[in-house]
């Protein structure tokens, strides 16, 4: 007959899921630092091919995007040159602090979260954070979304497209209270309608778009918030 093991007992660790307030707190209630757009999109699985659809369909004459796709870091880099390749706009890795740039996507790094932060003069740039996973990911989508909530308000439209679980759901909700405007994709042109259904459950969507139509509206909306002369 065998024998038993006996080793102690160790119970298997679980990771926590902790929400946005473990990288940065909520502000409600402030006016937008500037008045610059910036456009903020978070995608998991699907949205590799998801955001090449998307972001390969816009002008070069888009403010700055903001993209939180979770990736390995490994990948982030090379996934950004890859859209360079086959975009109008100029994507790349982001870095910490840079000035954000009309015509550029800058896709978080695998290894940190990606937040957008106020400029030393008017304007926004972006911030890179090592903490902890929010909702067991970093780069968190909630992570991004908070930060434009919190700085950009009214000024940010928000894009949620495929991928599995909840990140970016509470934060596309932060943004519509402070006076974003967001869209999330539709069932049916997701491989995972986990992201976007989280986010409509919360009712923190204005539209909810299939994924060929999206890039367009983003450019309808961005010309309605040109200001005027």
């Amino acid at each position: 007959m065998g024998q038993f093991s006996r080793e102690p007992f160790v119970p298997m660790e679980v990771v926590p899921s902790h929400n946005a307030d473990v990288i940065l707190a909520r502000q409600t209630g402030r006016t937008p630092l500037a008045r610059q757009t910036v456009i903020v999109i978070g995608s998991s699985t699907g949205g590799t091919e998801a955001l090449r659809v998307l972001l390969s369909a816009l002008p070069a004459t888009m403010p700055p995007i903001l993209v939180t796709q979770h990736m390995p870091e490994l990948f982030t880099k090379s996934f950004a040159a890859r859209l360079d390749s086959l975009c109008q706009l100029q994507v790349k890795e982001a870095e910490d602090g840079e000035r954000l740039q009309a015509g550029t996507v800058y896709i978080a790094p695998g290894h940190s979260h990606l937040l957008l932060k106020s400029a030393a003069t008017i304007g926004y740039a972006t911030a890179l954070h090592q903490g902890p996973p929010v909702n067991r990911h970093r780069p968190s989508v909630d992570v991004l979304f908070r930060s434009a909530a919190n700085l950009a308000g009214k000024n940010c439209i928000g894009v949620i497209l495929t991928g599995m679980g909840r990140d970016g759901a509470q934060g596309m909700l932060e943004l519509k209270e402070a006076g974003a405007y967001n869209i999330a994709q539709d069932e049916a042109s997701c491989v995972v309608f986990g992201m976007p259904k989280e986010a409509i459950a919360l009712k923190s969507q204005h539209e909810i778009l299939p994924l060929t139509a999206i890039a367009s509206r983003l450019v309808t909306l961005v010309a309605q918030r040109q200001p005027t002369v």
